[in-house]
């Protein structure tokens, strides 16, 4: 007798490549698909902005709402996006979403003042959706929230008196809590009974991660180092006794790669491909990465790479306090990144007192952040803390060796070169300990020294392009997870 596969609900703030503000994006315009692929019926959740409502087609209306957390009208409808292979519910509330840049902050970086609203609304959304009043036709058994945007779903499917769904909410940066006031409770359909210590509240306010941590069934991180790390004071952004009470909930689950974005045999933006076994064809995407930047042809300078938000989490003022001296030593920069002004000051500096070395960009620019990860020869990634880190995969793929600190998904992914790994050719980067700009220059020293022993180099390259970090095995960890779950689910 044949069973229907279990229906999960994915729900989430972007969506690669048509909103994508980080690897968040990149999350859930993968996983969907690698589930569906599984066998799984699974459908997305996200907000109604331009940029998703514009491309939707097939769209058939599930569900008007009428005014709801502070919007004049609220719908949901049903579509398909293109590259996603899953359907797609978006909420239609043009007075919410409809605003230009950034999903979630203002023209002067500040955070939206209804967010709250914007997001709450998502989780409510999903949970409704669980329970069957907002598309009888389809009712997931389990709804999957990514970061504070999808955090409340729990809180409402739990605090609901009459629900089997299964929730699963995934951690992609315990930094971002998604506060709110109590006088928005109301707003928000939530009762004043959940604004305690053991439920949302949080330091006086509300926290959408909490609801998250709290509430669902079980949690999931996205990589195994950062489930306990973010278990300690130094990481657990002063949720760390929540999230030790739940450690028996808890999961860490690597990211993936979509292979068929991130793939250097077959990138439609680069003008030359290469693989594993032909590596030297590499050389020719480092020059025209250089010709393209104004950055000095020389294929004997070792060019460091950097594709990332300019914040103090990321590290880069470290990498920024190391570079001249490594500037004397023939190294160059290319850099692709925005976010706070004072590094993008001094990253500015940088540039124009080493032209012809150093090259910064500050807008977002997909295809040149393809050509950058394929040029450079070496990848920086020095974060403070990074619960997994996507571009350390996307260098490996294209042999740009990985320089990272070793925290999170980092420490997860990349094998330090030293005399024993690569005597065993299983190194595929550099990693230093401590966030410090003495311990990332001595790193930056040792990938320097070996770039200059181009025999000792090309297997480390070889080796870090061999490496597979494809959706398919986080896709078939989150399915047994689900599984479980479902499993151990009351009757409905």
């Amino acid at each position: 007798m044949s069973t229907s596969p279990p229906r999960i609900l994915q729900v989430g703030a972007e969506i690669y490549p048509l909103v994508k503000t980080g690897g968040l994006g990149d999350v859930l315009g993968a996983l969907p698909s690698a589930l569906s692929r599984l066998g799984l019926a699974v459908r997305l959740l996200l907000p109604g902005y331009p940029a998703l409502r514009q491309p939707l087609t097939n769209v058939r209306l599930v569900c008007r709402l009428g005014p709801a957390f502070g919007a004049a009208s609220v719908q949901v409808l049903l579509g398909r996006l293109p590259g996603v292979e899953v359907p797609v519910y978006l909420i239609d509330a043009p007075s919410l979403y409809d605003r230009p840049g950034n999903p979630y902050v203002d023209g002067r970086g500040q955070g939206w003042s209804d967010n709250p609203q914007r997001f709450g609304l998502l989780g409510w959304v999903a949970a409704y959706l669980a329970l069957g009043d907002i598309d009888p036709a389809w009712r997931p058994q389990l709804v999957h929230g990514h970061d504070w945007h999808a955090g409340l779903a729990p809180a409402y499917l739990a605090l609901h008196p009459h629900t089997a769904c299964r929730t699963v909410f995934t951690i992609h940066n315990l930094a971002f809590h998604g506060l709110f006031p109590q006088e928005l409770l109301p707003v928000l359909q939530l009762p004043e009974s959940s604004f305690v210590s053991d439920g949302l509240e949080f330091h006086g306010e509300g926290s959408m991660i909490k609801a998250g941590l709290h509430y669902a069934d079980a949690i999931t991180t996205v990589s195994p180092s950062y489930a306990r790390e973010i278990q300690t004071p130094a990481f657990g952004c002063g949720l760390e006794g929540v999230i030790a009470q739940r450690r028996a909930q808890l999961h860490g689950i690597l990211n993936g790669v979509d292979y068929a974005v991130w793939n250097s045999t077959s990138d439609p933006r680069l003008e030359t491909h290469f693989d594993a076994a032909h590596p030297e064809l590499k050389a020719a995407a480092k020059t025209a990465l250089q010709r393209q930047l104004g950055l000095r042809v020389d294929p004997g300078a070792m060019l460091i790479g950097v594709v990332s938000r300019l914040t103090s989490q990321k590290g880069l003022d470290l990498l920024l306090a190391v570079l001249p001296s490594l500037l004397a030593e023939n190294v160059q920069l290319a850099l692709l990144g925005s976010g706070d002004a004072e590094l993008e000051a001094a990253c500015r500096a940088l540039a124009a007192a080493a032209p012809g070395q150093v090259e910064a960009r500050f807008d977002y620019d997909e295809t040149l952040a393809h050509r950058i990860i394929a040029g450079v020869d070496v990848v920086a990634v020095p974060s403070r803390f990074e619960p997994c880190g996507l571009t350390q995969l996307y260098g490996l793929r294209y042999g740009s060796l990985p320089l990272v600190h070793r925290v999170g998904g980092l420490a997860d992914t990349v094998i330090d070169a030293n005399d024993a790994t690569l005597a065993a050719d299983t190194a595929t980067g550099f990693v230093f300990d401590e966030p410090t700009a003495d311990a990332l220059a001595r790193a930056a020293r040792r990938a320097l020294a070996l770039y200059r022993q181009p025999e000792r180099w090309k297997p480390v390259v070889r080796r870090a392009m061999q490496q597979d970090f494809s959706w398919d095995g986080a896709a078939l960890v989150y399915a047994e997870l689900y599984r479980q779950l479902l499993a151990a689910a009351p009757s409905a």
